[in-house]
């Protein structure tokens, strides 16, 4: 058997086995080298050499940032769309998805995003009468924003397994993130009306103003981040540590409901989370090594072409792969795994890495609101708690139409490559 084949097999079985991902794909690469007789030293030294990037700092800096805004900060966010918003029938939902698309563009993670906003909308949503089912679904779906507009954990991690640029890769998320957010607030805002859902009453302007005012500084975050980076003035790793700095001063000196006491957990939780996916990216690289030297992806490249040599078929089934990925493995590592099998294929098609890296971060993003995996979905569910059944029912038009978005993006590269050239 192929030793790149045996290693993809052993990091299956072994995740399905319950072990740490990060773990399994060291011990399966660890038993590929052994097997296929290939230097077990490489090992030590291309982990090392993995996560030797400075472009690997912006992971822990992200994170932090998404915990520490996780309190007051998208608390303001939230008060600041529903004074915008809250006179639309449904508006709470609609509410939901803006929330988590401006706490997307701090945090980068999904799962923070369901906790910070879908914590607060879900049950604000259940007590206004919206469905219990309705309520997770629309926070889990809107919570995988938080991977696709940037910053995003996930494109860090593609644009350092492919030295692509994460500043472009940044750029070439901006349309495919934003576009999704519009298509989910459309569909809250139309099913809001279907089922006749509660709007509220017009906030006066001067009320407006206040608003605003009180939350000019979690609204600027964003702003500062993205424009930061978009202008060229720092780089995404500079901007993620500018970002935990800023949402530091502002929870402490600004809003003061950041209390020093919960700092130590904050800063732990991040270190955690970051360990985690650091020895991931680590040992992706010498199973990236085994499986290349394998001529697995060559194999794999025929075996495409052999079906059809259709560009339109071949990327299909692509996303097709991905999409099932999606679901049965966790993000990361489903990039640091699939990337150098289908990179070469990708360059034979002539699709630029930045616009693959986009498409593969939407795929494995909706695979975090589908099953057997699902993270979001199933911490929104346990936030609502309701019966999970009732989640995926109500999820299912969203998830459809993420992959019809999904579909929009991977033929019409325009949206992932027009930010990029005009900002170069």
């Amino acid at each position: 058997m192929n030793v790149g084949a045996l290693l993809i097999i052993l990091l299956l079985v072994l995740a399905i086995m319950g072990i740490p991902i990060c773990f399994a794909l060291g011990i399966a690469t660890l038993a590929a080298l052994v097997i296929g007789g290939m230097p077990v030293v490489v090992l030590a030294q291309k982990t090392f050499t993995g996560m030797d990037s400075v472009a690997l700092l912006a992971i822990p800096f992200f994170m932090l940032a998404g915990n520490l805004m996780s309190g007051s900060i998208n608390k303001k966010i939230i008060a600041f769309s529903n004074a915008i918003l809250g006179w639309l029938s449904g508006s709470l939902a609609a509410i939901t998805v803006i929330a988590s698309a401006v706490f997307a563009a701090i945090s980068g993670s999904g799962v923070a995003t369901v906790s910070a906003i879908g914590g607060n909308m879900i049950p604000a949503m259940k007590k206004d009468g919206y469905p219990g089912g309705f309520a997770a679904a629309i926070s889990s779906v809107a919570s995988i924003l938080g991977p696709i507009i940037p910053p995003s954990i996930f494109l860090i991690v593609y644009g350092n397994a492919t030295e692509t640029s994460i500043g472009e890769l940044f750029m070439g998320a901006v349309f495919p993130g934003v576009g999704l957010a519009v298509v989910l607030m459309i569909y809250s805002l139309l099913y809001a009306k279907k089922h006749k859902l509660p709007a509220h009453e017009k906030t006066p302007a001067k009320e407006i103003m206040k608003i605003t005012l009180d939350s000019a500084w979690a609204l600027f975050m964003p702003v500062l981040v993205l424009g930061g980076i978009f202008l060229g003035i720092f780089t995404a790793t500079e901007a993620a540590a500018v970002t935990c700095a800023y949402a530091l001063f502002v929870g402490l000196f600004v809003y003061r409901e950041l209390k020093p006491a919960k700092l130590i957990d904050l800063f732990a939780e991040a270190g955690v989370t970051t360990a985690t996916i650091l020895i991931l990216v680590g040992f992706s690289k010498v199973s990236s090594w085994v499986v290349v030297s394998s001529d697995l992806p060559a194999a794999i490249l025929n075996t495409f072409l052999s079906i059809s040599e259709s560009k339109i078929v071949i990327l299909l089934l692509i996303n097709i792969l991905l999409l099932i990925v999606g679901m049965l493995m966790e993000a990361n590592a489903a990039i640091v795994m699939l990337t150098p099998l289908l990179l070469p294929l990708i360059n034979q098609l002539g699709v630029s890495t930045v616009q693959f890296g986009v498409v593969m971060a939407l795929n494995l993003c909706i695979g975090l609101v589908t099953p057997p995996v699902g993270t979001c979905i199933l911490l929104g569910n346990t936030i609502s708690g309701e019966k999970l059944e009732d989640t995926l029912i109500a999820a299912l038009p969203m998830i459809g139409l993420s992959i019809i978005w999904l579909m929009i993006v991977t033929y019409v590269p325009a949206f992932t490559t027009w930010l990029p050239s005009v900002l170069k």
